[in-house]
């Protein structure tokens, strides 16, 4: 999985001596979050990360389930959904729940991707076992009728005017999706197509949450400062009685080959500053040439990884044609991921000049390859991240928590400092030749239009 870079600079005398902790660490050994598990006996996973410098703890619940899944003509249903957990049970009124995190010193939200729905809350160690009881209640007792469902459906509708409707670069990047797959359903907004988004019913959620949330297409994450003998009790107290149920496999259409490349262009008068970006298909952790990819984690870092990156250095410091240019990997999906370029220009650039520069560089990395420099410089950095995203509360919990949902096991993520650490030149450059293939991409042009 892709860890989260959460501090840019660091004493140099400290970084060195974590980054030799994990030079010395062999692929056997536990390496990134030492986490615990055990499974109910309903099969609902808890896993746990002890971290011990703060007394709070962040208690998440993931579903395995996501707008992919959806049937045709429903979109939106999974973050629909997401909405309507926070809207009652048969002992909390709606919003009650919120209310009660609240009241307790606590934060609390909860996200749908295509692949999986979660929902979290940080709060005070000693508040732990409250939370575990107000998300087993929801897991198990969710209230709904028309009276609390239907004003929320107009929540949502106001939520995709404000984030995709009133953003032309999120409208471009609607598109882009829906030109990229040409029939999975990634292709298809989490938050769903407008059309389709007005016409769910109560039943709709009722018949989504019905199918989808059970304890054995769940599994939890707890990171903070508790023990697994402490969660053990509490998991076995609440979510132990719980029910398993049979579920339905998860319905997914394959992606036909790619045979053209797509471009997309935008013009709107609210675009302040144009952009080109580019994505192709790309294996994930799990879906498609599998091998590459970690190699694909090295050559990201290789070609955006900081201010001496190559797309930085060459587009913005050493031609000053960009005000920022990049590269990114998107590898944790349960079917296919993605591999993307972007870039701004500076006033008075043309878009055409910036894109230009990326063909160029992108051509040049396929004729020339990497360096064996680059190669071990990134694989510095991404190390550093592995040993950074242990300080956070939150990020471990997320960082197992979408490994887990995309077909990883807790093992892939103890592993991937040394899965990356093993990387050598010849994977990088075949990686790059496996994935940068004109007829696997779409390219996206937004400029801001002229006056009339």
């Amino acid at each position: 999985m892709t860890l989260p870079r959460s501090v840019l600079f660091r004493p140099i005398a400290s970084l060195c001596a974590v980054l030799a902790l994990l030079l010395a660490a062999t692929p056997g050994q536990a390496a990134v979050f030492n986490p615990k598990s055990f499974t109910l006996e309903n099969g609902l996973q808890v896993v746990v990360v002890e971290n011990h410098r703060i007394p709070v703890v962040t208690h998440m619940v993931w579903y395995r389930t996501g707008s992919a899944d959806e049937q045709r003509g429903k979109s939106g249903i999974a973050h629909f959904l997401e909405h309507l957990m926070f809207r009652g049970t048969g002992e909390l009124a709606p919003g009650e729940f919120s209310r009660i995190v609240n009241r307790n010193g606590g934060q609390d939200n909860a996200f749908t991707s295509w692949d999986y729905t979660a929902y979290f809350q940080t709060v005070a160690a000693d508040r732990l076992e409250l939370m575990m009881k107000l998300e087993a209640d929801r897991m198990a007792n969710l209230a709904l009728t028309d009276a609390v469902v239907l004003p929320e459906r107009d929540v949502i509708l106001e939520e995709r005017r404000q984030v995709i409707d009133n953003n032309p670069s999120a409208i471009l990047g609607e598109q882009m999706r829906a030109a990229q797959y040409l029939h999975h359903p990634y292709r298809i907004p989490i938050i769903g197509w407008e059309s389709e988004m007005r016409t769910l019913t109560t039943q709709d959620a009722l018949d989504w949450y019905q199918r989808w949330y059970v304890p054995n297409n769940a599994f939890v994450v707890i990171a903070g400062d508790v023990t697994v003998e402490q969660v053990r009790p509490l998991a076995e107290k609440y979510y132990g009685p719980i029910p398993r149920r049979e579920i339905a496999p998860r319905d997914r259409v394959n992606e036909p080959p790619q045979q053209a490349a797509r471009r997309l262009e935008l013009s709107d008068a609210r675009v302040q500053q144009p952009s080109v970006s580019r994505q192709y298909l790309a294996p994930s952790y799990v879906w498609g040439e599998t091998e590459h990819a970690y190699a694909l984690d090295v050559l990201a870092e290789i070609l955006s990884g900081g201010p001496t990156s190559r797309l930085y250095r060459k587009l913005v410091i050493e031609d000053g044609l960009a005000v920022s240019a990049g590269a990114y990997y998107s590898a944790d999906a349960l079917g296919p991921g993605g591999f993307g370029f972007y870039g701004s220009p500076k006033p008075g650039v043309k878009i055409e000049k910036v894109e230009a520069a990326i063909d160029a560089e992108i051509a040049a990395l396929l004729e020339k390859g990497v360096t064996e420099a680059e190669i071990a410089d990134a694989k510095q950095r991404l190390r550093a991240d592995a040993v950074f995203a242990r300080d956070s509360i939150r990020g471990p919990a997320n960082v197992i928590g979408r490994a887990l949902a995309t077909g990883q096991t807790l093992e892939d993520v103890e592993a991937w400092p040394a899965r990356i650490e093993a990387v050598t030149r010849d994977q990088v450059e075949a990686a790059a030749r496996a994935v940068l293939k004109p007829e696997q991409s779409v390219t996206g042009i937004l400029r801001p239009k002229p006056a009339s």
